[in-house]
């Protein structure tokens, strides 16, 4: 039972989809050898109370039904039958039913694959490209195509003879396509070997291991092929037709292809029949392109190149169709004026676009045209080679610019032409010359500004205007060693101008005789400089009045401070060009300190100086002409007065209310300030020194801050409290050192922990303390007490008691007074 379940429900399970339009569908694995009846599938239809039950739709009887169960009673075979339709008639409810049943019979692999033919056969032609297929194998299997059981696969087991390479040729495992490898497609020779067998294996199961197989021999023959590159095409330019025009032929020798054209051409230019002929299309032109690289490809009817392209190289003939022509249409040169017979001044080369390999493109030069004709023809051009050159013995005298016409003809008569403009370019042939020859003499004031224009002179030159042969460079030769004179030159004119550069002094020269010289800035091709190019310019000073003029513009004098007055600190130097005398006088001296000679110029102190006032003092010194006080010049004197060390340092602020704390602090010291009047040279660093005493030096100590501060501080651990009188020096740094002696009180006292003095260890002279301030208290509250006294007793005296006799005995008598 078990079995018949398992098997029920692998026919269910396997019921493939192509079993369709019937009520119930049954896959049915083929090649059962079980037990029979072999029960297929319940059938749902089918009442539990239906009777009658019939299966029809099957000739062998194969099926039946019982207990609602469909069974077969033999094995089914798919390659015979692949499906079954069956109706299942019954009744029920005494009523006949029917309905349908789909038997899909499913395959296994129980069919060995085959090839298609026995004897299999194929030509490979010579050039064909690797891959491209020259045969298919094809095979067969009775299984199901749609299943693994048909899917076939190709192999290459082996090659005879395996030369020349052991891997010629290669199958496609899926579609049995061969063709040949790398090896085959570039070794292939049919004259080494033109038959080979090759052993195939085609497998089913989509080529596993374990799959069906079969295996056949495969002959290919090795063939020949017409497919090469045709020979070299040679064609005239400019054919006259008719289009098109067959110029060569390929062939391709294995089998129905197609033809097309590559290369650098026009398109349809060329074209390719499907037999192969290559026409063209339309006349060529060498000029354009004097030759042509075709490649012509073999392709499949699918568009697959089967085999590599060969080459046709057409060339193009040339024919006289081009006229020489010039790369420019006008050409510019220029040649100069001297330049003799036969100099070469351009070359002129026209181009022929014809077969430089023919005489087409023989080109012969005239000169057919001279701008302006005359004076005569001064140039030619060589037949040949166009070289244009001067036929005139020099060109003195000629046109600034000629323009010539030149033209190009070949042999068949084309011909072109250009211009050419030639400048005729100046030599310097003729120098410059002064006409006339002396200018002046000028007047000049002895006062005249700098920068005045003396006179303008120029030089004629006959060579071209604007022209560096023209231009004139002028020098003065001599009489200007000191450069009191330059020139400036108008470039455009040639005028040169004599500038005043430095001032005039009549004194030291009143007449100055220059030699002016004129060059060109070129060489000179002839001729040479002589008298003419020179000349001479005559200037006299005129004298005028000047003013004094002093040595220095400012004088600096050093004076040591407390000198004697009257002592001579400086001279003032100055002289008049005129050699008239000299008057000087000060300025800016308010607190009249110092004094000048009237003419000497002698600078005095008129009382001593104190650095300490005033370190510096500036005056002015006025220098007048003696005989026109209007001429006058000014120098500025610094007087800087020198330290003397004639002040000692002193101690500065008030330390009464400052103290030191005993037990001592450390780090409390009083800080001690100092001042020097005199400068750092004798100021300087000031020095603290205690006295020379040894309980001075135990008890106290003297620490430097810096060049004026310093720090006194307690040099023992305990002083008792009290104010104490501290001996000491300050010195200055200066050799001999300035002194001073210093008692300074200073008050000791024991602190609080802030720091803060409790009580004074003595007060000093004139200042109150605690005590006197209670003495004072209670001396006043006495004084009250007795006045207190006085005036009871005065009131007990207002009302006397009698007196007693004892009381009368012991009172003295009384006085009225």
């Amino acid at each position: 039972m078990s079995i018949f379940i398992i098997t029920l429900t692998l026919v269910v399970l396997q019921t493939p989809a192509q079993c369709s339009g019937a009520n119930l569908k049954i896959g049915v694995p083929e090649n059962y050898d079980g037990i029979f009846p072999w029960y297929l599938a319940k059938l749902p239809n089918l009442p539990a109370t239906s009777t009658d039950v019939v299966v029809t739709g099957d000739d062998e009887g194969i099926f039946g039904v019982e207990a609602g169960f469909l069974y077969a009673l033999k094995p089914l075979d798919r390659e015979k039958q692949p499906s079954y339709s069956l109706q299942v008639s019954f009744s029920a409810s005494v009523q006949s039913q029917s309905f349908m049943v789909e038997v899909c019979v499913i395959d296994k692999n129980d069919n060995v694959p085959v090839f298609i033919e026995e004897s299999m056969r194929g030509s490979v032609q010579l050039g064909l490209l690797k891959g491209i297929s020259f045969m298919q194998v094809g095979a067969s299997d009775r299984d199901d195509r749609n299943t693994a059981h048909a899917d076939l696969r190709f192999s290459l087991m082996d090659q005879t003879p395996r030369i020349p390479s052991s891997h010629m040729f290669f199958i496609d495992s899926v579609t049995g396509e061969v063709s040949l490898t790398e090896d085959g497609a570039s070794t292939l020779d049919p004259e080494m070997c033109g038959r080979y067998k090759l052993s195939v294996m085609v497998k089913d199961m989509g080529g596993k291991p374990n799959a069906f197989f079969s295996t056949g021999i495969v002959t290919v023959e090795v063939t020949g092929n017409t497919w090469a590159s045709p020979d070299p095409v040679r064609l005239q330019e400019n054919l006259p037709g008719p289009y098109p025009i067959p110029i060569s032929q390929v062939k391709w020798s294995g089998g129905l292809v197609e033809y097309s054209l590559e290369g650098e051409f026009p398109e349809m230019l060329f074209t390719v029949s499907r037999e192969g002929v290559i026409s063209l299309n339309a006349p060529l032109d060498r000029e354009t392109q004097d030759q042509f690289q075709i490649s012509i490809v073999v392709e499949r009817p699918d568009g697959r190149e089967i085999a590599k392209p060969v080459e046709l190289r057409v060339m193009v003939g040339d024919a006289n169709d081009n006229r020489p022509t010039f790369p420019t249409t006008q050409y510019h040169t220029v040649v100069k004026e001297l330049a003799p017979r036969g100099t070469e001044i351009l070359t002129v080369q026209a181009a022929d676009n014809d077969d430089p390999k023919t005489d087409n493109v023989r080109i012969f030069y005239r000169l057919v045209g001279q701008i302006p004709e005359s004076p005569r023809a001064l140039f030619r051009v060589d037949r040949d080679s166009g070289v244009i050159s001067v036929q005139a013995d020099n060109l003195e005298g000629a046109a600034p610019q000629y323009t010539l016409t030149i033209t190009a003809e070949d042999a068949k008569g084309l011909n072109s032409s250009c211009t050419v403009v030639v400048t005729v370019q100046d030599e310097n042939n003729n120098p410059p010359v002064f006409t006339p020859h002396e200018y002046g003499p000028f007047h000049l004031a002895e006062d005249a500004p700098l920068g005045a224009t003396v006179t303008a002179v120029s030089a004629w030159d006959a060579d071209e205007r604007g022209g560096d042969s023209w231009q004139v460079n002028y020098r003065l030769e001599s009489g200007n060693e000191e450069e009191v004179f330059t020139l400036v030159t108008d470039k455009q004119t040639n005028e040169v101008s004599l500038i005043l550069s430095k001032v005039l002094d009549f004194e030291r020269e009143s007449e100055y005789i220059l030699v002016l010289s004129a060059q060109n800035p070129v060489a000179l091709v002839r001729g040479r400089y002589g008298p003419a190019s020179t000349a001479t310019v005559s200037i006299y000073v005129d004298d005028i009045n000047e003013g004094p003029i002093l040595s220095q513009s400012h004088y600096e004098v050093t004076v040591r401070e407390g000198e004697e007055p009257g002592r001579v600190i400086a001279t003032i130097r100055g002289y008049d060009p005129d050699s008239h005398p000299i008057r000087y006088s000060l300025r800016g001296d308010t607190k009249r300190y110092f004094s000048i000679g009237k003419y000497s110029g002698e600078l005095k102190t008129v009382q001593a100086l104190d650095r300490e006032e005033n370190s510096t003092y500036t005056m002015e010194v006025m220098a007048e002409d003696g005989r026109n006080s209007s001429l006058s010049a000014s120098t500025l004197v610094t007087v800087h007065i020198l330290d003397v060390n004639d002040n000692s340092p002193v101690l500065v602020g008030d330390y009464s209310w400052k103290y030191l704390c005993t037990p001592r602090w450390e780090d409390q010291a009083l800080v001690l300030a100092s001042r020097d009047s005199d400068g750092p040279q004798h100021g300087g660093r000031l020095n603290f020194s205690l006295r020379s005493d040894a309980t001075v030096r135990g008890n106290w100590k003297l620490t430097p801050i810096n060049d004026t501060h310093t720090n006194l501080s307690l040099n023992i651990p305990y002083l008792s409290p009290e104010v104490y009188t501290v001996p000491f020096t300050i010195s200055d740094s200066s050799s001999p050192p300035r002194s001073t002696f210093i008692n300074l009180p200073v008050t000791v006292c024991p602190c609080n922990v802030r720091g803060n003095c409790r009580t004074a260890a003595k007060q000093l002279q004139g200042m109150p303390t605690v005590q006197s301030t209670v003495g004072i208290l209670l001396g006043t509250l006495g004084v009250i007490g007795i006045i207190l006294i006085v005036v009871f007793v005065r009131l007990s005296y207002q009302n006397p008691k009698p007196p007693n006799k004892t009381n009368q005995e012991r009172e003295p008598l009384r006085i009225s007074l």
